[in-house]
């Protein structure tokens, strides 16, 4: 085969110098159709096969690669066989000795003879200020106060400008789906027209024809108040809305690097609100736009939560997601509406709420508040001595409880009236006061009650400033003047 250089030479003593085909292949030792294809032809020329290159060791596997990927074109999109997978396997499994490329060949090869549809094709999508806007989950890995946590981030981004929003959460359940739609829109003071999602299982309830959904009724409620229109992406399509789909990982690689150390979500969620404004000021030329072709967030408010209703049993607690929680005691036997967030709880009794209630993660927690069961106890005051409620109060109630019960029989009376401080005065204030007693030897509900007074009088002082003396008029000293006869 020629080189370029010798191509060059051929044409230039043709076109240039005049010399004929024969002569420049007799002076160059080239046959004449090599010399008309220089011609016709500038180069680099390539080398075509005109029959495959032999095979003799993939030969033997030839059958077998040609039945796996048959099979595959009834397997899931996501499990079909890739040409290094078939690679591996005939090493492995058919000892297999030849190079990888050549199986790659092979497997372009028979996937044309098999018809295998060709790679489809995508488009680069476009859109006007504050037209769409695309939403997904996404996973993290943090180290949450101090223990190693996967987190899964909601992630909206606005798709002419790029401006995102992400939020942390410790699930992706509707109520989360629901709160990170409420906190994106605050925080861009704005609405845009459409949002396209995935079909999350706690939103679509059935995929209909084509891109029609049946989706549950809080979705319908967020789309109502908030007026914007929902699209959703074909099943396994997930290149739909592709600009959402990258931003997860650019988080990861940006936000989330290193690995944060934070002693809470609410310290990773203002992390990430700080990396989104600064994010946001780097694209604001696209975002100024965008920002005032948002719709302006409608007036009201929209609850992000789920609701159920739960009964009250006969040890006052009511039971979701395997998980128990307290109400006051006066609920016994009826039915409370649970209005169940991202991280709590809000329980009514009718139109009253009458408890809230962290979240509880996991399986199997039961979660106590002492006011809920302070009517009970006044009633039936040995229970202090082993109600969970109580033995689940932090020091120093824990060494006033052991102190009274080993001084007097009755020493769990004292117990329930230093307890039902609470109803007077604010819990930490309480616990203050009766740490202050333990220390100095003081047992007696009076006693506390008393430290709680002085506080109360210091505060109230405090607050009112210094004394004030007597108020005395002052006199116009031009009188003295008059009395002196100056100036008569």
């Amino acid at each position: 085969m020629l080189k370029v250089v010798d191509i060059e030479c051929i044409r230039k003593l043709y076109f240039r110098e005049g010399w004929s085909v024969r002569k420049i292949a007799r002076e160059l030792h080239h046959s004449r159709k090599t010399v008309r294809k220089a011609l016709v032809d500038a180069g680099p020329w390539k080398y075509r096969l005109t029959r495959p290159r032999p095979s003799p060791k993939v030969g033997a596997f030839l059958e077998l690669i040609r039945q796996w990927l048959a099979a595959d074109q009834h397997a899931p999109r996501k499990q079909r066989h890739t040409a290094r997978r078939i690679y591996e396997r005939l090493r492995d499994e058919h000892g297999y000795q030849g190079a990888e490329s050549t199986i790659r060949r092979v497997v372009a090869q028979v996937r044309r003879e098999l018809g295998t549809p060709p790679v489809e094709p995508y488009f680069v999508l476009s859109s006007d200020p504050g037209e769409m806007a695309q939403v997904d989950w996404g996973q993290a890995k943090v180290e949450l106060a101090g223990v190693p946590t996967t987190v899964h981030l909601f992630c909206l981004r606005l798709h002419y400008s790029g401006v995102a929003f992400v939020w942390a959460s410790v699930h992706e359940k509707l109520e989360a789906f629901l709160e990170g739609h409420v906190r994106a829109f605050a925080w861009l003071e704005g609405v845009p027209e459409k949002v396209v999602y995935d079909n999350l299982s706690p939103v679509v309830r059935k995929v209909l024809q084509g891109h029609e959904r049946e989706v549950c009724e809080r979705f319908v409620a967020l789309r109502s108040h908030y007026l914007f229109d929902s699209a959703f992406t074909n099943p396994a399509a997930a290149h739909e809305k592709g600009g959402v789909e990258n931003l997860v990982g650019y988080v990861r690689r940006n936000a989330l690097t290193p690995v944060p150390k934070v002693g809470s979500m609410d310290e990773l969620n203002a992390l990430l609100l700080a990396w989104c404004e600064q994010e946001r000021r780097r694209r604001h030329e696209r975002w100024n736009p965008e920002r005032k072709a948002l719709r302006a967030v409608p007036p009201g408010t929209f609850k992000p939560c789920v609701v159920h209703y739960l009964p009250v049993n006969k040890l006052s607690l009511v039971t979701y997601e395997r998980n128990r929680y307290s109400v006051p005691t006066r609920c016994i036997g009826q039915v409370v509406r649970a209005e169940v967030y991202a991280d709590r709880l809000e329980l009514y009794d009718r139109e009253e709420r009458v408890a809230v209630h962290r979240r509880a993660t996991g399986r199997g927690h039961t979660e106590l508040h002492l006011e809920h069961f302070l009517g009970a106890l006044a009633r039936k005051p040995y229970a202090v001595t082993h109600a969970a409620v109580v033995r689940q109060l932090p020091e120093p109630y824990q060494t006033l409880r052991r102190h009274l019960l080993k001084a007097d029989p009755s020493g769990y009376r004292e117990m329930v009236q230093v307890l039902l401080l609470h109803r007077e005065f604010a819990p930490e204030a309480v616990r203050e006061a009766v740490q202050e007693a333990v220390a100095a030897g003081l047992f007696h509900a009076e006693e506390i009650r008393q430290l709680l007074l002085n506080r109360h009088e210091r505060h109230k002082e405090a607050q009112a400033g210094p004394p004030r003396g007597p108020s005395v008029r002052v006199g116009d000293p031009r009188r003295y003047d008059a009395l002196l006869g100056v100036g008569a």
